[in-house]
């Protein structure tokens, strides 16, 4: 089974109904349909619902940035992935921003990773390193602990499916943008592959699409598509740039195009 090549953009909590609209309308004008390539956006939960009215099926599929673990309940102001799953096929688990900022532990993650599956939505389960684990050696087991728990709750057929984005967070800007290079990205993806193959055999590890993303753009986004274990990327800041993020999928249309040449 041939992967397609996943480009998601996550808007963070950027743009009002109106600027959202107009960025999914200019988007759309830019953006051609390709079997090869899927592109996914990401807006804020407020306007989930008036972009899924408007968008093109053909070019575009929604995301959520986050959601609550429980399907319903006596939860004032949380929105779970129950009442998404009609709205977005995928979700945005596990950012950093949301383990930084509001606290969101192994737990947690595992939860939300297993309640978007019994929800039919696909999980983009979101792992890194911080700068100083990074420098204290740690990259890899901290990978490995944000793998393990994230996916505990899983079967082996349910991982195929899903997506793991390699963060750096060091590589973030919002936490210092400092550039990751593709070489050393392309380590850690393989990394990543190889836990999923530990924990969940073959068949998962061929499957599981991993992503990079880390202060992506179009000026640079090639270099991490080429990498043999990358299958797309999460796009943070240039992603409600709508010229860059047009740019980032004609980078990836122009590579397939030349792996079928």
């Amino acid at each position: 089974m041939t992967k397609r090549t996943l480009i998601v953009g996550n808007w963070k909590m950027h743009l009002n109904t109106s600027q959202a609209s107009l960025l999914l309308h200019r988007l759309q004008e830019r953006i051609r349909i390709s079997r090869d390539i899927e592109v996914v956006l990401a807006p804020s939960m407020l306007v989930l619902q008036p972009l899924s009215l408007q968008i093109d099926r053909r070019k575009f599929r929604l995301a959520s940035q986050n959601a609550f673990h429980k399907d319903d309940g006596a939860y004032t102001g949380e929105v779970s992935f129950t009442m998404l799953r009609d709205l977005v096929h995928y979700a945005i688990i596990g950012h950093s921003e949301r383990r930084i900022y509001f606290g969101e532990d192994h737990s947690m993650i595992r939860d939300k990773v297993a309640a978007c599956v019994r929800n039919e939505i696909t999980p983009i389960l979101c792992v890194g390193e911080t700068q100083t684990e990074r420098r204290q050696g740690e990259t890899r087991q901290v990978l490995h602990d944000q793998i393990a728990t994230a996916l505990h709750n899983l079967t082996a057929k349910e991982v195929e499916n899903i997506c793991i984005a390699y963060e750096p967070v060091w590589a973030i800007s919002t936490f210092g943008g400092i550039l990751a290079k593709p070489d050393e990205a392309e380590k850690e993806m393989k990394f990543i592959r190889d836990q999923v193959r530990r924990l969940f055999g073959e068949k998962a590890a061929k499957r599981v699409r991993v992503l990079y993303g880390g202060s992506v753009d179009d000026q640079i986004v090639r270099g991490y598509l080429e990498i043999e274990d990358c299958d797309g990327v999460l796009v943070g800041g240039a992603s409600i740039n709508y010229h860059k993020f047009s740019g980032i999928v004609d980078a990836a249309y122009s590579l397939q195009r030349e792996k079928e040449a």
